[in-house]
């Protein structure tokens, strides 16, 4: 069944939280009060965006159909088929809600980090501004019906994170928001490219670029292989994916806590939504004939993740290897033709995103004491700052997939419907929830046991600091023990979107020989 519009918008919830915090953005850095008064002004934008997104979530029907719900449809560029076309189905809104939530979460975590500095309140303005319009963005890209309309916000919600990495990180940031802009060019370049293939491949009638009017266009296997490569490979950067996943050690060890959690906790999340919202549905064959190779790539992903994070001496870049590890087993739920896997995959998005901003935010919490991101420089910190290190083991053991935490039921999902299609892969894939056990437990007994050093340096976390930490505690205790809601309304999604992967993820190599790539044929598993 292609995605359709089932409800169209009597308030246009989506457009409303697109342009508020936009506008918010630009009037904070152009209006001289408001620069003063940045930071504050901004927490309230990103409280009454919050508060848009629960409605918004409200007047979703969260049990129907795979389908585009609170749509909203105007011309835009009709000499090429580009509308303004937005809509959400559970996951778009799911990840919407995740976005909006960790903005004021990200924005209270940050609040004295320009406290202090020369023209402090300017450069704190001016921060508060490109998160406001990079919120903006992400809602745009998860809301985004329109391919090119996608496109556009792919591209753009570049500017805001260039300058949030290059101007504001720490020490090497500007070489890596240089290397994160240029292979993010690059997967975008490519993207166009099968964007420009789809609108020869189109009717080129009014609204051609929606992506219920593209679902199910005539192509030859060639032509719709050539776009597809060309939106993975896109999409695996953003992921980010072994071997396209070298600029994100770099960069999340070079920008601020806050920022990596909104890059990693949630616009990477836009490499795997779109692999289901765009890939999937748009390319369903070529989808299946490539699935075995990306199947392959993200077991590789798992193991290396967890094998690169074992051996980091950066406790920024430890947490981006392990996700690394994490977006394998997404992207492996998502290929591997199975729709328990694919409802853990959507699941592991959101998991993922809560336990990696709190992963963050505590290693910045605690880097910021200790005035270095060097493990080697932490030790016993457990007896100086218990609830840094509660928090921090806490957020760890969600991540790698303690049973009661919010990890464990998409990793176990995912697990077991690649179990069910490819019992091979998923051995493999196992091997990373070992790995992922070393490289929590390591950082965590070489950091926070043992006899403290330094002690007179350290205090543990202040009001403001655990008020920002505990709502994410409190995500990842509820995910663990009461999942079947958001089970539930993944899936719809799910239903709609694996028939366009049916499990024909078979492929023999020329001597006859099975490989790792090996599937067997069955159905919704």
């Amino acid at each position: 069944m292609e995605m359709q519009v089932i409800s169209a918008a009597s308030i246009p919830w989506l457009s409303i939280m697109i342009a508020l915090p936009m506008i918010a953005g630009i009037l904070v850095v152009t209006v001289a009060p408001l620069r003063v008064i940045g930071r504050p002004v901004a927490l309230v934008v990103s409280i009454v965006e919050l508060a848009l997104g629960v409605a918004a979530a409200a007047a979703l029907d969260w049990s129907a159909a795979n389908a585009y719900q609170l749509a909203e449809t105007k011309n835009w560029i009709p000499a090429i088929g580009v509308s303004w076309g937005l809509g959400v189905n559970q996951l778009a809104m799911a990840m919407i809600i995740l976005a909006v939530a960790l903005v004021p979460i990200v924005l209270i975590a940050g609040w004295r980090e320009d406290a202090g500095k020369r023209d402090g309140a300017r450069q704190s303005s001016m921060y508060m501004a490109l998160i406001l319009i990079l919120e903006g963005f992400m809602v745009l890209i998860f809301a985004a019906r329109d391919v090119v309309l996608f496109y556009i916000a792919f591209e753009a919600m570049l500017i805001p994170l260039y300058f949030m990495i290059g101007r504001f990180g720490g020490k090497n940031a500007r070489a890596a928001a240089l290397k994160f802009l240029l292979y993010s060019l690059f997967g975008g370049l490519i993207m166009l490219a099968g964007v420009i293939g789809l609108w020869v491949v189109s009717d080129h009638g009014p609204n051609a670029f929606l992506m219920e009017n593209l679902a199910g266009t005539p192509m030859a296997s060639n032509v719709e292989m050539w776009i597809f490569i060309s939106f993975f490979i896109a999409f695996a950067i953003k992921a980010p994916m072994v071997p396209v996943h070298t600029w994100l050690p770099d960069t999340a060890a070079a920008a601020r806590p806050g920022t990596s959690v909104l890059l990693v906790g949630v616009l990477d999340k836009i490499g795997t939504y779109g692999m289901i919202a765009l890939a999937l549905p748009l390319f369903p064959n070529a989808s299946s004939v490539a699935a075995p190779v990306i199947i392959v790539l993200a077991v590789i992903s798992i193991l290396y993740g967890g094998l690169a994070a074992i051996g980091q001496k950066d406790l920024m870049r430890l947490v981006s290897f392990t996700s690394v590890s994490h977006f394998g087993f997404m992207v492996l739920g998502i290929y591997i033709g199975s729709h328990v896997a694919l409802v853990g995959a959507m699941f592991y998005m959101v998991a993922h995103g809560v336990s990696i901003a709190a992963m963050f935010l505590i290693s910045g919490f605690l880097t910021e004491r200790g005035g270095t991101r060097e493990i080697a420089a932490y030790r016993g910190m457990q007896r100086v700052t218990p609830v840094i290190a509660g928090t921090w083991l806490v957020a760890g053991l969600a991540s790698v997939a303690l049973p009661g935490l919010s990890g464990f039921v998409p990793e176990f999902m995912v697990l077991l419907g690649t179990w069910k299609i490819n019992p091979l892969a998923a051995i493999f894939a196992v091997l990373g929830v070992v790995l992922a056990a070393l490289y929590l437990l390591i950082p965590y007994q070489a950091i926070f046991t043992g006899p403290p050093t330094n002690a007179e340096k350290f205090t543990d976390m202040n009001m403001r600091e655990k008020g920002v930490i505990a709502p994410l505690i409190v995500a990842m205790v509820v995910l663990g023990i009461w999942s079947a809601p958001l089970v539930s309304a993944l899936n719809p999604v799910a239903d709609g979107a694996i028939e366009h992967l049916q499990p024909r993820i078979e492929l023999v190599n020329s001597a006859g020989a099975s490989t790792l790539l090996d599937g067997t044929e069955g159905s919704n598993n």
